[in-house]
């Protein structure tokens, strides 16, 4: 060894014949050998990168998680747990109210409420078959009121009426944590088309569509309160703001006034095209209602 301190290690070629031995210094094998390290991890990294070992994506059948929410969740704990409650929920006394009209006016033709509503909340809007017409539910419990009753209640009772949210509230609630599953029919296609197309259009003095708020600005906040993605799963419902149950054609009206528009006028054709369309829309959520919003 000579002057120089460093260190050297030395390998033989591996063949005992031929008597070649190679000298490095000790930090230049380190150096080798650390390269060689780096290059394992880096492959078996890309080896990872091509094929992901997590069981979310890949595991055969499995579905990515459905981006959509229910306005329920968007609200504060206290309020969610004053829906779930059914001896809490204000909209429960509507329900009570309903069972009374329905053993009334209703269990001569339809019987039982929870055998013969039971999943009928969730398949509206749908056509009728005795009209030929598309209706929502609040229109087809209006309707079957005014062929049992007359003229008179067919007149008298109007969509926000006691009586008919008050029917509302209990057939949808034969509905509830069941998926929504609208009607499918030339005629529902039709409307749903329209009520895209008013669903993605600019209007009133605010110049803003359904979508900026309920797609493109949904969970911001407006006036403190989280921008709901505007799914129907709890119609009636009980509103703070309202202090009292209504349908989804009023949450409809008072959006388009809140923009700075015209109303549609109630059961016009683009009133029932916008609620086809977000049934549509909603395709497959499960239903709370009668719900509870701020």
């Amino acid at each position: 060894m000579t002057g120089d301190t460093r260190h050297e290690m030395c390998a033989g070629t591996g063949d005992a014949g031929c008597g070649v031995t190679v000298c490095m210094p000790a930090w230049c094998l380190a150096t080798v050998l650390l390269v060689l390290a780096t290059l394992m991890v880096g492959a078996q990294g890309a080896s990872a990168a091509d094929h992901p070992a997590s069981p979310e994506r890949a595991a055969p059948g499995r579905r990515e998680p459905d981006p959509r929410r229910s306005g329920s969740l968007d609200m504060s704990p206290a309020l969610q747990a004053m829906q779930a409650d059914d001896n809490q929920n204000p909209a429960q006394l509507w329900v009570a109210s309903g069972r009374e009209r329905w053993r009334a006016e209703c269990t001569s033709c339809h019987g039982e409420v929870e055998r013969a509503m039971r999943g009928v909340a969730a398949r509206y809007p749908a056509r009728d078959a005795s009209s030929g017409r598309v209706l929502t539910l609040n229109q087809r419990i209006r309707a079957c009121r005014g062929r049992a009753g007359g003229a008179d209640v067919a007149g008298r009772d109007g969509a926000e009426s006691e009586p008919v949210l008050a029917l509302q509230a209990l057939v949808g609630l034969q509905s509830r944590g069941l998926p929504i599953l609208p009607g499918r029919d030339a005629m529902s296609d039709a409307f749903a088309s329209q009520g895209e197309h008013l669903f993605k259009r600019r209007m009133g003095a605010l110049e803003l569509s359904c979508a900026d708020c309920h797609e493109a600005r949904a969970g911001l906040r407006l006036g403190g309160s989280v921008i709901p993605q505007g799914h129907p799963t709890g119609y009636p419902l009980y509103r703070l703001e309202w202090q009292g149950l209504g349908s989804l054609g009023r949450r409809l009206r008072a959006c388009v006034v809140g923009v700075r528009a015209m109303p549609f006028a109630p059961d016009s054709d683009e009133a029932l095209a916008l609620e086809v369309y977000l049934s549509r829309r909603a395709a497959g959520m499960v239903m709370d209602a009668p719900g509870l919003r701020p």
